[in-house]
């Protein structure tokens, strides 16, 4: 029983942090397409700055400590190999998430050193790797 509340707590804040991974670029965006300092701009940072303080960071936070709890609950998890490839990803999503938090204080600094278009390129990265962790972690293929 233990096993499947941390499991439900794991799947709740992984939600949580897919959210924010996914819209804290599209507030840069924004921010990046209003005028330095203007009405749109200060909206949007302020609003990213509580998104990834209230919602991403904790969210990446707890994700890592449940799932954590979940090998220490069932450390046969880590001999089979999905659960490898899942962990290498998960560690990739987590770089991702650090380089977005590097990103965006660059864009509230006023020294973005890429353009918005390129931001929404990198924006589909999150879900391209929720994809593959979430497909692992349900069919186990290996």
């Amino acid at each position: 029983m233990t096993y499947l509340v941390v499991k439900s707590a794991h799947l709740v804040f992984v939600i949580a942090w897919m959210a924010a991974l996914l819209i804290y670029p599209r507030y840069k965006i924004h921010q990046l397409s209003g005028a330095a300092g203007g009405e749109l701009a200060l909206a949007m940072g302020e609003a990213s700055t509580r998104l990834r303080k209230i919602i991403m960071t904790p969210s990446l936070i707890l994700v890592w400590g449940l799932g954590l709890t979940m090998i220490a609950l069932n450390p046969a998890l880590l001999s089979q190999g999905w659960m490898h490839a899942k962990l290498g990803l998960l560690l990739a999503m987590t770089g991702l998430h650090g380089w977005f938090v590097a990103m965006g204080r660059k864009v509230d600094n006023g020294t973005p050193d890429l353009s918005a278009a390129t931001l929404r390129l990198i924006n589909e990265i999150p879900f391209l790797l929720m994809i593959v962790i979430v497909v692992l972690a349900v069919t186990k293929p290996f």
